[in-house]
C-alpha cells in the first residue's frame, strides 16, 4: 500500500469515530454544535459573515437520519446520504453549516506580501503590493481555483491571492480536526471542479459535505493521534520513495551489469573448441581484400592491429606505423581466445553525406515511397516502424550510401539521443536520416552482440568519450569507427546474445509483477 493511500485510511477512520476511543465523560457534540450557532450569530450582528438562510440541520429521529433545510423547510430523509456511522455522541453536519468561504474587502495603502501559491509552497520569493485584500498572519485560507482544496495557514500578515479564500472555521471546533476533513476528501474536490480554461472549486459540492462532528475533547484526541501517526506515514513515505526508484532502477543497473559482464567473457563459460577470434579476423581482412579488389570499398591505410606482447597490449597502425602501448586504455582482462580490436576492423561504418540529403532528399520528402529512418524511431533497443518520412521511389535508386536494406546496426550520432542504437534486420528497405550511422559487419559477426556491447557501460564510455558538447552533441564518425571492442569467437558472441536475452525476458517478467 502507498502512503498516500495509507493515510487516506487512517484519516477516514478517524473521521468515522474509529481512531481513538470515546469517552462518556465529554460533553456531547450536539452541545458544541449549540456554541457554534451562538458563535455565528454573533458574527453575522458584527457584520463578518452573512446569514446562510438555507443552512440545514441533520437529526435522528427513529433511528433515521432527517435533514431539515432553513426555517420552514421540510424534514427530509437522508440515510441514503450518510456515508458511515458514527457514535451516538457525535453530531452530522453539512460542511457549509459550520464553515464559510469569504472573500475580504479590498484596501490600499501598507506594502504587504502577495500571499499567491509559489510564494506560499516556498517556490517564489514575495511580492510585494500596496493594495489588496488584507489578511493577517496564522489566518486559514483555500485555494478554490486549480489544485482547489490546498489549505493553508499564511506565515505573514498580507493580501490575499485572487485564487484564495479565507476559510472561516468556528474558534469552538478543533481547527485541525476540520483540516484534516477537508484534506481527506481532497480527491473527491478535485474531481468535482468545474470551469473549462481554469478548473475551480466546486462550492456546492463543499457546502454540501456531511462531516462528523465529535466532542471537542474527542476532536483535540483524534488530532493528536494524527499528529503521532503522521511521522511514522511521512517516513513510511521516505521509504516507499526509496523503493519505488530502487525497482525502477534495480533492472537497469542488473542490465549494465550483464551487459558487462558479456562483454568481460564472464557470461558463459569458454569452449577450448571454439575458433579464436584471432582466426575470425584473418578471415574479415579477406574478405575486405576481396571487396577492395572488387572496388566495393576502400583501402584504409590507417588501419589498426592490436596485439599483445610481453603481458602488455600494443597497437599498430598502418604498415610502416610504430608499435605503441595502449596498456592504459584496456580497460580489463579478456580470455584468451578473445582478441581487441577497433570497431572499424570488423565494421563498414558510414553515414549519409551532406550533399545527398540536400540534393536528393530534402526536397522530395514525401508521405509514401521508402521510409526515411531517423533517429527518434529507434527507442530504447527497439526500431519503430511507424514512419512519418518517405523518400520517392525514382530518387531512392540514386541513393545507394543512405541505403539499408540488410543487416547492420543503426546509432544516431548526433542529438540526444546519442547512445541509442538498435539491430535493423533488413526486413524491409529504407534510408538514413542525417543524423544515423550505419554499422555494418564483416564475416558471420553477430550484430546483436555488438549492439549488447554499445549498450554496455564500457561501450556507451567508448562510444560517448569524445562526444562534442556542442548545442548539439555529436560524435564524428573517426569516433565512432575508434571505438575499442573485445571480439569474442562466433561461437561465443552467440552464446552469449542467447544468454543475454534469456536474462532480460527474466528481468521483464519481474519488472511486470
Amino acid at each position: 500500500m502507498k502512503a498516500q493511500d495509507l493515510k487516506n485510511s487512517i484519516l477516514q477512520m478517524a473521521m468515522e469515530g474509529k481512531l481513538v476511543p470515546q469517552y462518556p465523560d465529554d460533553e456531547p457534540a450536539s452541545v458544541l454544535l449549540e456554541r457554534i450557532k451562538e458563535e455565528k450569530e454573533q458574527l453575522i450582528k458584527e457584520k463578518k459573515i452573512k446569514r446562510n438562510n438555507k443552512e440545514s440541520v441533520i437529526f435522528r429521529k427513529n433511528n433515521h437520519f432527517y435533514e431539515k433545510v432553513g426555517k420552514k423547510g421540510e424534514e427530509v430523509c437522508i440515510d441514503d446520504e450518510i456515508p458511515f456511522e458514527v457514535p451516538n455522541n457525535w453530531e452530522l453536519v453539512r460542511l457549509g453549516s459550520i464553515t464559510r468561504l469569504i472573500n475580504e474587502r479590498i484596501m490600499e495603502g501598507p506594502s504587504y506580501p502577495y500571499l499567491q501559491v509559489k510564494y506560499l509552497r516556498g517556490e517564489s520569493d514575495a511580492e510585494f503590493r500596496n493594495k489588496g485584500r488584507f489578511i493577517k498572519k496564522g489566518t486559514i485560507i483555500i485555494l478554490v481555483d486549480g489544485n482547489a482544496g490546498d489549505v493553508f495557514k499564511v506565515p505573514v500578515d498580507g493580501y490575499m491571492g485572487s485564487t484564495f479564500r479565507i476559510l472561516y472555521i468556528p474558534s469552538v471546533l478543533c481547527e485541525k480536526y476540520i483540516l484534516y476533513f477537508i484534506e481527506s476528501l481532497k480527491t473527491l474536490l478535485r474531481s468535482s471542479r468545474v470551469g473549462i480554461a481554469i478548473p475551480h472549486l466546486n462550492k456546492d459540492v463543499f457546502n454540501n459535505l456531511i462531516i462528523g462532528i465529535p466532542p471537542i475533547g474527542e476532536q483535540i484526541r483524534i488530532v493528536n493521534q494524527l499528529g503521532f501517526l503522521e511521522n511514522y506515514l511521512n517516513r513510511y513515505d521516505i521509504l516507499e520513495q526509496e523503493l519505488s526508484r530502487l525497482n525502477i532502477e534495480f533492472p537497469d543497473k542488473i542490465k549494465d551489469s550483464v551487459l558487462q559482464e558479456a562483454i568481460q567473457g564472464k557470461l558463459v563459460h569458454q569452449d577450448s573448441n571454439d575458433e579464436p577470434a584471432s582466426v575470425l579476423l584473418e578471415r574479415i581482412k579477406e574478405e575486405k581484400e576481396q571487396l577492395i579488389k572488387e572496388k566495393k570499398i576502400k583501402r584504409n591505410k590507417k588501419e589498426s592491429f592490436i596485439f599483445k606482447e610481453n603481458n602488455h597490449f600494443y597497437e599498430k597502425i598502418g604498415k610502416n606505423g610504430d608499435k605503441v602501448c595502449i596498456d592504459n586504455e584496456i580497460p580489463f582482462d579478456i580470455p584468451n581466445n578473445w582478441e581487441w580490436c577497433r570497431l572499424e576492423k570488423i565494421a563498414f561504418i558510414t553515414k549519409l553525406a551532406g550533399f545527398e540529403y540536400t540534393k536528393y532528399i530534402s526536397p522530395n520528402i514525401t508521405t509514401n515511397g521508402i521510409p526515411l529512418l531517423k533517429a527518434k524511431y529507434i527507442k530504447g533497443d527497439k526500431l519503430l516502424n511507424e514512419f512519418e518520412d518517405y523518400i520517392p521511389k525514382e530518387i531512392s535508386d540514386n541513393l545507394i550510401r543512405s541505403k539499408v536494406n540488410k543487416k547492420c546496426i543503426l546509432t544516431p550520432y548526433v542529438g540526444a539521443s546519442i547512445g541509442n542504437v538498435v539491430f535493423f534486420e533488413g526486413l524491409f528497405e529504407a534510408h538514413l536520416a542525417p543524423n544515423l550511422a550505419k554499422i555494418v559487419m564483416y564475416g558471420d559477426i553477430s550484430e546483436k552482440y555488438v549492439v549488447n556491447y554499445i549498450k554496455s557501460p564500457f561501450g556507451y564510455n567508448e562510444l560517448t568519450k569524445y562526444m562534442k558538447s556542442t548545442a548539439q552533441p555529436s560524435i564524428s564518425m573517426a569516433a565512432l569507427r575508434d571505438m575499442l571492442i573485445p571480439l569474442p569467437p562466433l561461437n561465443e558472441q552467440r552464446e552469449i546474445v542467447k544468454k543475454i536475452e534469456e536474462l532480460f525476458g527474466v528481468l521483464i517478467i519481474l519488472r511486470s509483477k
